[in-house]
């Protein structure tokens, strides 16, 4: 059987990856007068004087609702929100592995920003986090926005976030090999939607020298008429020198190419053109926009890429179960930009001097450190930010 053959029959075994079981034992009727009736009216009389004590008695503090309009869907698109749910109870139970974390799928049938938002504000007292999961660009941006307005909790887009996380780590061990620094870097990305724009977002928050995005329509720079409110916010603070055109003609000269859009948009030529030790992160999937021979073909000293297969595999789970775990510990109001860059630091970290080379600047993903270091780092960035509550 192939992969696509073994997996439809997984699930179908599976019939779902995710289960429910009990920590209390109910099996007498004295259990069950502790673990409910009339026993359980005592902690919820304790909570309504107290809400913060629901962290103490019931399971919000560790619990994650991961939520999706299946708009978004891996690289399926919009396929909605039932035939999300497979990808969705994925993301719960890769929670529950890396970081123990209890993790609910919730797939909301509406494509309507007012109603997405709504939806989740009012189940968010139930939850400790909020993972917001392929909802597409540029809605997920709002939706995000507002949710973090509303809500006394983490909310969190992995599609955004995990991704500018794991980019930035690869960049920080790109710069400890080549030893350049980030403040002289030009970095180009191509792909103007929520990931790049959040990529560009993290890379200006740690000092970057100079980002430049491009979408369909080109380079994005201050001014550029054909573009929508979100890249306008990110054009006004990329680009210093307003340079116009195609990827083409941002790339010259550029010391890392970060690509977050469709396959085959960089070519062997184009990094032919870039600086001298260019760092190439082609992270379209399965297929990205340059196949990593061509890369090197081209002249590109590191090569990273969003597969397994290839050396430098640039993936979001060495982010996301660390930052939600170092946030819910901590029961941090927010993950901020801090704790962001405090997880790719630790990311980075995992790498050695003595291992580091061009072939590995990323450590694998189911390194064993990973997710406790990342945890560890967030918690301190969460206190040193003042997020955190307790």
């Amino acid at each position: 059987m192939d992969t696509k053959e073994r997996a439809l029959l997984a699930h179908e075994q599976w019939r779902g990856k995710l289960e429910v079981k009990t920590k209390c034992r109910i099996a007498s009727a004295e259990d069950l007068t502790i673990a409910y009736t009339p026993g359980v009216a005592e902690p919820c009389l304790k909570i309504k004087e107290d809400k913060d004590l629901q962290y103490k008695y019931t399971g919000r503090g560790n619990t994650v609702a991961v939520i999706t309009d299946g708009t978004a869907v891996l690289g399926l698109g919009d396929i909605g929100p039932e035939a999300g749910m497979p990808v969705m109870e994925g993301k719960c139970a890769l929670f529950k592995t890396f970081a123990d974390i209890d993790a609910i799928p919730l797939c909301v049938r509406s494509k309507d920003v007012d109603e997405i938002v709504r939806t989740v504000e009012l189940i968010a007292g139930s939850f400790g986090g909020i993972n917001l999961e392929d909802i597409s660009a540029p809605r997920c941006i709002e939706i995000e926005r507002r949710l973090k307005e509303k809500c006394d909790i983490p909310v969190f887009h992995d599609d955004q976030h995990g991704t500018a996380v794991v980019v930035s780590a690869a960049l920080l061990n790109t710069c400890r090999l080549t030893g350049k620094k980030l403040e002289d870097l030009k970095v180009v990305i191509n792909g103007a939607g929520a990931a790049g724009l959040a990529i560009a977002r993290l890379l200006l928050s740690m000092k970057v020298g100079d980002v430049i995005l491009c979408g369909s329509r080109g380079l994005l720079y201050e001014g550029k008429p054909d573009i929508n409110p979100e890249q306008a916010l990110l054009a006004a603070m990329t680009n210093k020198n307003k340079v116009q055109g195609r990827l083409s003609d941002g790339i010259v000269g550029a010391d890392v190419f970060i690509g977050v859009s469709v396959p085959g948009t960089l070519t062997a030529e184009d990094v032919s053109k870039m600086a001298d030790k260019a760092a190439v992160f082609a992270l379209a999937n399965p297929v990205p926009e340059i196949m990593p021979d061509e890369a090197k073909k081209g002249g590109a000293y590191i090569v990273g890429t969003g597969r397994s297969d290839y050396p430098n595999q640039i993936n979001n789970v060495l982010a996301f179960p660390g930052i939600f775990r170092g946030a819910l510990d901590v029961r941090a109001s927010d993950i901020n930009e801090e704790m962001k860059m405090a997880a790719a630091r630790a990311i980075a970290d995992l790498v050695s001097d003595e291992e580091l080379s061009p072939e590995y600047i990323m450590a694998p993903s189911f390194n064993p450190e990973a997710h406790a270091k990342v945890a560890a780092a967030v918690r301190q960035a969460a206190v040193d930010s003042g997020v955190a509550r307790i």
